[in-house]
């Protein structure tokens, strides 16, 4: 196999995993356009987390990713305090919907923008959280990889967050 057939299936593979990314992306913004603040601020079930709380989570996992793929500095790693070691129920005062969502737009616009940076090779190399020694045993635990289980994350607390809205 030439490197030129590599190069167009890797960039092929990378392309699917993107345009995934960018529709659930799509699909929650526009879920988020179609809740009131109130449908927002319920929990998606009894007993389970408030829409508020995903919008958070969502945004600051999507925050950690610049550090996971090296792309650069978060832009509010405070939030993993409220959003992704305590329980939505913690008591710890959270942001107003509106700093939420404008959190969630300025995190995904600078991830659109630092991913169209990459090239290719750089999708199937090591991310932050995986050892040199553990990804020369699992190549696979690679920065595309993220992406995918990112991808999934997302499209699961979507899913939840459905539930909000009225029929």
């Amino acid at each position: 196999m030439s490197t030129m057939t590599t190069t167009t299936e890797k960039e092929l593979f990378i392309k699917m995993v993107l345009s995934n990314w960018e529709l659930q992306i799509n699909r929650m913004n526009d879920l988020l356009g179609k809740l009131s603040d109130e449908e927002l601020s319920a929990q998606t079930a009894p007993g389970r987390n408030t829409g508020v709380y995903l919008l958070g989570h969502l945004a600051a996992v999507s925050d950690g990713m610049f550090t996971f793929l090296g792309l650069g500095e978060r832009l509010n790693p405070e939030m993993d305090e409220i959003f992704l070691r305590n329980a939505d129920n913690s008591g710890i005062e959270k942001p107003s919907i509106n700093e939420l969502k404008d959190y969630w737009n300025k995190v995904n616009a600078l991830f659109a923008q630092k991913i169209d940076q990459l090239h290719a090779e750089e999708w199937f190399t090591r991310h932050t959280a995986v050892s040199e020694a553990d990804f020369a045993k699992e190549p696979h635990r690679n920065k595309l990889n993220i992406v995918i289980n990112r991808t999934n994350h997302l499209s699961y607390h979507s899913g939840q967050l459905a539930y909000l809205a009225k029929k």
